[in-house]
């Protein structure tokens, strides 16, 4: 495959697999493609065959039945009913870790992932108590939301748990910096932070003469922290309304520059591209228009949900909702954190309980 400059983005793999179905984009390398029920329809999922030692798989859908039932086909088929050597996930959202737990007791196989997407996937799949409720209902109510649409984020307590079943009860911890072997060639994990507090991307150097494998790709396992067409969400959670994981966002793109430019990105959702440095490029401008943007809607004071609305003004579903706030929050909040928004709390329209952001005077 020819070099891609910096400045250009491209899709070198010209198919893309069905539902349930696989191709090889790189010598050892499955591309998997699962479907999901929600707008964005599909999770990318990665087999790295180990020779010997088995397979690694990277992320695995949603724990369902329908999910469990591709992984069956797929464990005969794909993987030639090999034995699966790992499985690892890049963070803890359901369609990267939902099925996780079926396959580690299907297969055997060690589970692994960073200490911290470990403990909130533990954390959310067993449930919530009456203070975290509480602490959702009063984040969602002070964003100024409507009350129907209230009413429908707080229906879909038990959501995480109903994608995420169960989650492997031990784990072997990845760091950013260590290395993980499969088959004779190193995986190095790449630690960052914004999307989720510790995601996990695996990056693989191109093949070097003598190494019995040098194909001559560099290759980079992204999950959702560097997407082809779509932005990840960057949200901000009621059980952590001050973070400001933008941020960390922000700071985790430049980290790619010192990935080689050509270097074939297989990201969760989407196409296997290269461009990589032109791509974090876009993805930082997407969130300074949109930090420019909300710093000038503020003029006048607004509600997060107001915010939220003018970034997103098609209609929503429930689900889409939910990131839709934290992603307005995240961005507010990064402007409070840089001194250009004040939030004012208690008071101003829609009732005490409502938070307002206003651009701050200068000087």
């Amino acid at each position: 495959m020819p070099a891609t400059p910096d400045d250009a983005i491209d899709y070198p793999v010209c198919s893309t697999p069905v539902p349930g179905g696989w191709q090889e984009v790189a010598p050892g390398v499955l591309w998997i493609r699962l479907s999901l029920p929600f707008q964005l329809d599909h999770i990318n999922a990665w087999a790295l065959d180990g020779g010997a030692a088995g397979w690694t798989l990277v992320d695995c859908g949603l724990g369902d039945r329908r999910t469990f039932a591709v992984w069956d086909e797929l464990l005969r088929d794909a993987l030639g009913g090999r034995p699966v050597e790992r499985i690892v996930a890049t963070h803890f959202h359901p369609d990267h870790i939902g099925a996780a737990n079926w396959l580690v007791e299907r297969t055997g196989a060690v589970f692994t992932s960073s200490l911290t997407e470990w403990l909130f996937a533990r954390m959310l799949s067993a449930g919530t108590d009456a203070a975290t409720d509480a602490a959702v209902e009063r984040f969602y109510r002070r964003c100024g939301l409507a009350s129907q649409t209230l009413d429908a984020l707080l229906a879909r307590k038990g959501a995480y748990s109903r994608g995420v079943p169960g989650v492997p009860a031990t784990l072997t911890r990845l760091r950013a910096g260590d290395s993980l072997a499969v088959g004779n060639r190193l995986w190095t994990v790449i630690g960052g932070s914004g999307h989720t507090a510790e995601p996990v991307s695996l990056y693989r150097p191109a093949g070097g003469e003598g190494d019995g494998n040098g194909d001559g790709l560099a290759l980079l396992i992204s999950g959702d922290q560097i997407l082809p067409r779509i932005s990840p969400n960057i949200s901000v959670w009621p059980t952590e309304p001050d973070a400001d994981p933008l941020t960390d966002y922000l700071v985790s793109l430049k980290d790619w520059a010192a990935l080689p430019a050509d270097t074939l990105v297989l990201p969760s959702h989407g196409r296997p591209f290269r461009g990589l440095h032109r791509r974090a490029d876009e993805l930082a401008l997407h969130h300074a228009e949109r930090l420019a943007e909300i710093e000038s809607l503020c003029e006048t004071p607004r509600t997060a949900a107001e915010v939220t609305q003018a970034l997103f003004p098609r209609p929503l579903d429930p689900h889409q909702t939910v990131f839709a706030v934290g992603e307005a929050v995240a961005h507010l909040n990064h402007l409070i954190r840089k001194g250009r928004l004040d939030r004012v709390s208690g008071g101003g329209k829609g009732g005490p309980d409502i938070d307002l952001y206003r651009r701050r005077a200068s000087g």
